[in-house]
């Protein structure tokens, strides 16, 4: 059986975008972007949301052609295209990169992907991983959290119908403040 990791930047006050899809509080220090980059080599499948997937994919595509592009970007860009992706979606009808469309029951889909054989799943996008939440799907949480404090937008967390205990299994300190905490559900 598959892990499921649901893992984002957020704010202090638990947004992962602020007003408007307003992302630019979160812009990280090498090594918060190592992070990331070690996470996706260690996943075997990431699920992506529309609006996340819309996000990383007019981005990552060529993200290691773009003039600015640090080697640690060009690393990311090339795994993320390499990766497997499944995207949810009702309202768009292609993808590309390695990347598969889902137009049916996100929980019914993600509860089959689980049950396979294989390496850790990311999931990505507040909406499909409410959902993936609420179904008790979610094995563990990573949450990088910025010093800042946006005042609404995008939450990290949605309603659950249950508690959800889990257990801190990490946390590390990044350059300006920012904290990573990694916990699994307890169950």
């Amino acid at each position: 059986m598959r892990k499921l990791i649901y893992g984002m930047n957020l704010s202090l006050d638990g947004y992962i975008a602020a007003p408007g899809d307003d992302i630019g509080w979160g812009v990280p220090s090498d090594e918060w972007f190592q992070f990331w980059s070690d996470q996706l080599l260690a996943t075997d499948l990431t699920l992506y949301g529309r609006k996340l997937w819309q996000g990383m994919s007019s981005h990552w595509p060529t993200g290691d052609q773009q003039p600015d592009a640090t080697p640690a970007h060009i690393e990311f860009a090339r795994r993320w295209r390499d990766m497997s992706k499944v995207v949810f979606s009702s309202t768009i009808d292609k993808v590309d990169w390695n990347t598969r469309l889902v137009t049916g029951d996100a929980v019914t889909e993600i509860t089959r992907l689980k049950a396979e054989d294989g390496g850790p799943m990311d999931i990505g996008g507040a909406t499909l991983a409410g959902a993936a939440m609420r179904a008790g799907l979610i094995d563990e949480y990573v949450l990088v959290t910025a010093p800042v404090l946006v005042g609404g937008g995008t939450p990290f967390f949605t309603a659950v119908d249950n508690w959800v205990n889990l257990n801190l299994v990490e946390t590390r300190t990044f350059p300006g403040g920012v904290i990573l905490t990694r916990y699994e559900t307890r169950r």
